[in-house]
């Protein structure tokens, strides 16, 4: 347990976060590299006699300190847009190690791909690939592609988050994938070397996933039957954590069972974890700024933190559990914990149980992934600085942002 009370006091990762509040500005967000590390050691113990790579998903929490730890221990990266190449190549990481995934990739984002010779693709429509096979042949080199399946599996997560259904905007279905392999496989520029499915995020049951990577395997038999070889084959992510108490798959579990099921198709695996390993690594901390009630006996606690920190409440409706920093007799009343920001939906948790004066510090757990990265300067309130725990010492990753960020270059259009 890394979040835990010692003399009353909470800490993370064995640091003071009340003492913290003495020289660090709320809000922000502190990470443990102990607990980062823990998670990715998992998958590596797991899969250390198994053809794998594991590529970090970019979008989780993409910033460079993180990213630089994942390079360091040899991981790969799953990213989704130009701009998270270009972290990961000032981050160190492996470009030979690098998949790019996503429905919109534009020209300028293939090209740049392209030149820095990632491993490869996934490739999600028909169009895109076109485009891929254009730039290739202009640049003359080959592409490596892999096809993303869209499997038609319920993943039973949040609608927002579920990507593997035939409504959903991602991969290419299973009545096209056949013909679309079939298609360029006499390519020139273009080498098949993968199919690719990603079923949703935040899912807590094995049987999503292993009837998932079933569905994928009787694909994998019909190209075999065609005469059409891969040498990998990604499973996306998608591994939930315990945010309110839930029973998640275990790491082990969920690598051994997806294992099992593609252990005859001699493929290469790869993963694409992302909240699995960052997700419980982090935390929100934030002070309490003001409490009010109203005639209806709705109790308030406000923090200065707020919705343009952490989306994910008003977003996707997620619960995360919320801490007072310094422990305090049993709370009598029930608060929703709010913030600053202009709307009805700023909201952190409702009805929860708390105890915590104005000035006290308060957490947000479990926000290392699609925390900071969600992030915006709504209101603008500038964005919050990040820290990481390091060998039991306290290091800023990003400074906090300050007006003149947020405006950027806007005074220069000024007339």
């Amino acid at each position: 347990m890394t979040l835990k009370y010692v003399n009353e006091i909470l800490t993370f990762d064995n640091i003071d976060i009340q003492e913290l509040g003495h020289t660090i500005e709320t809000p922000y967000y502190l990470y443990s590299e102990n607990i980062i590390n823990r998670n990715v050691d998992e998958y590596i113990n797991e899969l250390k006699n198994i053809d794998s790579l594991i590529c970090y998903s970019v979008k989780a929490n993409s910033n460079l300190s993180i990213l630089s730890l994942f390079a360091k221990k040899g991981l790969g990266f799953d990213i989704v847009s130009g701009g998270e190449l270009q972290r990961v190549i000032k981050a160190g990481g492996d470009m030979s190690k690098i998949v790019f995934s996503g429905v919109g990739k534009t020209d300028e984002e293939i090209e740049f791909a392209l030149k820095n010779n990632i491993y490869c693709f996934n490739v999600e429509s028909q169009g895109e690939l076109d485009r891929i096979e254009t730039i290739a042949t202009s640049l003359n080199v080959k592409a490596n592609i892999s096809l993303r399946v869209n499997p038609e599996i319920d993943a039973k997560t949040h609608p927002y988050i579920t990507t593997g259904l035939s409504e959903n905007k991602f991969g290419i279905s299973q009545t096209d994938i056949l013909n679309t392999f079939k298609m360029i496989s006499n390519s020139k520029s273009l080498n098949i070397c993968g199919i690719d499915y990603h079923i949703g995020s935040q899912i807590v049951d094995l049987e999503p996933f292993t009837d998932s990577a079933k569905r994928v395997l009787s694909i994998i038999n019909e190209l075999k039957r065609e005469h059409i070889s891969l040498s990998h084959v990604d499973l996306g992510g998608g591994l939930g954590i315990s945010y309110n108490d839930e029973l998640p798959v275990k790491r082990g579990d969920y690598v051994r069972s997806v294992v099992e099921v593609f252990k005859e198709a001699n493929l290469k695996i790869i993963f694409e974890p992302g909240r699995s390993i960052i997700g419980d690594a982090g935390i929100l901390v934030t002070k309490v700024i003001e409490k009010k009630n109203n005639k209806y006996g709705k109790n308030f606690i406000i923090v200065d933190a707020g919705m343009n920190d952490l989306i994910r409440p008003p977003l996707y409706n997620a619960f995360h559990k919320i801490s007072s920093v310094v422990k305090n007799i049993a709370p009598t009343d029930s608060f929703d914990v709010v913030g600053p920001v202009c709307e009805t939906a700023d909201f952190f948790g409702k009805d929860r149980r708390l105890s915590a004066n104005i000035g006290d510090l308060i957490v947000i757990e479990d926000t290392g992934a699609y925390g900071f990265v969600l992030s915006s300067n709504y209101n603008s309130r500038p964005r919050v600085a990040e820290y990481l725990v390091s060998k039991n010492n306290v290091a800023c990753i990003r400074g906090r942002e300050i007006f003149s960020d947020i405006i950027g270059d806007e005074e220069d259009y000024l007339e």
